[in-house]
C-alpha cells in the first residue's frame, strides 16, 4: 500500500516478491509529431506487414492507440528514448480504454529499482473524527509487521514488487499474481492498488508499469543485494504490464492525500515476460491465489493477513513483511462499502500488497489490498472487493481469455 509521510525523494531497494502457498494461522500503476496518421502502428518502408505486426506486438501495442498517443514505430522510438517522461496534464490520458505501456528494453535496471520510492497516498489527520459518524469502528493497536520466512516462495503468496515511473519519478507497490478463470493454470494476471497504475482525479495512467515476482526470495541484505546475480533479485524475471484496469470510482475519486477513492482502490494488471518462454506468469512461478469478490463482513473474520515489501523507513523495500489483526471497518464514503482495517506497522511501498483469508481446503484467497495507512504507521487499510472490483477483474481476464 502506499503510506502516509511527508513526500520526499529518497532511494529504496530494489524489488519484487515471492511465489507459493501461502501458510496462514488466521480465518480470515509524448508522443512525437509523424507523418503516419493511422492509428495502428504501420510498416517503416522496405518492411513487410507482418514485421510491423510484430514489432507492435513485442512493444505492447494495442490494436488501435489513443490519438494522443504514439501512432507509428517511428513515435514509439521517441516514447522509449524518454519521450514518455511527458506529464503534460493535457496530454495525460486518462480513461480506461487510453492506457498503454510500450516496452522499453532494459528500463527497469536494479540500479533504477533501487532509486524507486513508494508510491504513497496521505491519510487525513483527523481521518478518525470525519469517520467516526459513518460507523467507522475505534481505531486498532498497532502490530508490528514481522519479516516473512525465507524462501518467500514457500512461505507466502505469490507475491511481488509493482515499479512504475510517475510525474515525480520512479515509484514502486507491490502485488500478487492471481488465478485467472479464462486461463486455467495459465494466469497472467497481478492483483494491486488502482494508484500503483493511474493517479486518479489528479492525472492519468502512470507509466513503464512491470512487475518482479519473488523479488528477493532469499531475503538478501541491502549489502548483499548491491553485489547480488540478476537471478538472485527477479529468480522469475521481470514481467512488463501489458494492460491495467482499474475501477471508475478510483479514476474519477481517487486522491494523493484525503483517502478520496480508497474504497475502491483496486486494479488488475496483465503481464507479459521480457524473455519469452512460452510459459505463463503462474506457471513460471509456480501458483497463484483465487480472488474472493463475496468475503464476508468484518464481523465474520478472526484474522486477516496482509503482505508487502514496505520501503518508506524504518523499512529499505528490500524484504517482505506480514501483519495479521482481527479487521474492523474504516468509511470515508458513506455510500461505498467499508474498508477492512487492521492494525499494522507496514509504511509505503506495501501499498498493492495482498489481504488474505483462509478459503477452501485452507487455501489462501485474496479479499483486499493494501490502500491506505497514517504516519507514523500504525494500521493498514483496504477495500473488501465486491461488484465493481469483479468487474475491472472480468474486464482484462475476457480480454486476454484464450490467449496466454
Amino acid at each position: 500500500m502506499s503510506s502516509i509521510r511527508p513526500r520526499r525523494r529518497r532511494p529504496v531497494v530494489a524489488m519484487t516478491a515471492l511465489a507459493a502457498a501461502l501458510t496462514l494461522t488466521v480465518t480470515a500503476c509524448q508522443s512525437g509529431e509523424d507523418d503516419t496518421t493511422d492509428a495502428q502502428a504501420k510498416p517503416s518502408a522496405g518492411s513487410s506487414a507482418d514485421t510491423a505486426a510484430k514489432d507492435k506486438d513485442q512493444l505492447g501495442l494495442p490494436d488501435k492507440l489513443p490519438d494522443d498517443l504514439p501512432t507509428s514505430l517511428k513515435d514509439l522510438d521517441k516514447w522509449r528514448n524518454g519521450e514518455w517522461k511527458n506529464w503534460d496534464k493535457d496530454q495525460w490520458v486518462r480513461e480506461a480504454s487510453d492506457f498503454v505501456n510500450p516496452y522499453i528494453k532494459d528500463h527497469w535496471k536494479p540500479g533504477r529499482m533501487k532509486e524507486a520510492e513508494d508510491n504513497e497516498k496521505q491519510v487525513p489527520a483527523d481521518i478518525e473524527s470525519t469517520s467516526a459518524e459513518t460507523g467507522t469502528d475505534p481505531e486498532p493497536s498497532a502490530v508490528k509487521a514481522k519479516g516473512v520466512q525465507t524462501p518467500y516462495t514457500r512461505n507466502a503468496a505469490p507475491a511481488g514488487k509493482v515499479f512504475m515511473d510517475t510525474p515525480d519519478g520512479p515509484m514502486v507497490c507491490s502485488g500478487t499474481v492471481v488465478k485467472d478463470p479464462r486461463n486455467p493454470g495459465k494466469s497472467n494476471l497481478v492483483a494491486t492498488a488502482g494508484h500503483c497504475v493511474h493517479s486518479g482525479g489528479s492525472g492519468g495512467w502512470l507509466r513503464n508499469i512491470m512487475f518482479v515476482p519473488a523479488y528477493n526470495d532469499k531475503g538478501l541484505s541491502p549489502a548483499q543485494l548491491q553485489n547480488a546475480q540478476p537471478q538472485e533479485i527477479a529468480p522469475y524475471g521481470q514481467w512488463w504490464g501489458e494492460w491495467a484496469q482499474t475501477t471508475g470510482y478510483w479514476i474519477e475519486k481517487g486522491a494523493h492525500s484525503g483517502g478520496g477513492g480508497a474504497q475502491q482502490d483496486f486494479a488488475v494488471l496483465h503481464v507479459k515476460p521480457e524473455q519469452q518462454t512460452g510459459k505463463s506468469l503462474e506457471e513460471t512461478v509456480g501458483n497463484a491465489v483465487e480472488v474472493n469478490f463475496d468475503a464476508p463482513v468484518v464481523s465474520r473474520f478472526s484474522g486477516l493477513s496482509s503482505y508487502g515489501y514496505p520501503a518508506a523507513p524504518p523499512y529499505d523495500g528490500s524484504k517482505m513483511y506480514n501483519c495479521t489483526d482481527k479487521p474492523g471497518k474504516l468509511t470515508i464514503d458513506p455510500a461505498q462499502p467499508a474498508m477492512y482495517r487492521i492494525g499494522c506497522t507496514m509504511t509505503g511501498g506495501s501499498s498493492g500488497g495482498g489481504w488474505f483469508m483462509e478459503g477452501a481446503g485452507g487455501k489462501p484467497e485474496l479479499v483486499s489490498v493494501n490502500s491506505i495507512g497514517p504516519q507514523p504507521a500504525t494500521w493498514l487499510a483496504g477495500p473488501r472487493l465486491g461488484a465493481s472490483s469483479k468487474a475491472v477483474f472480468d474486464a482484462i481476464s475476457k480480454k486476454y481469455a484464450g490467449k496466454n
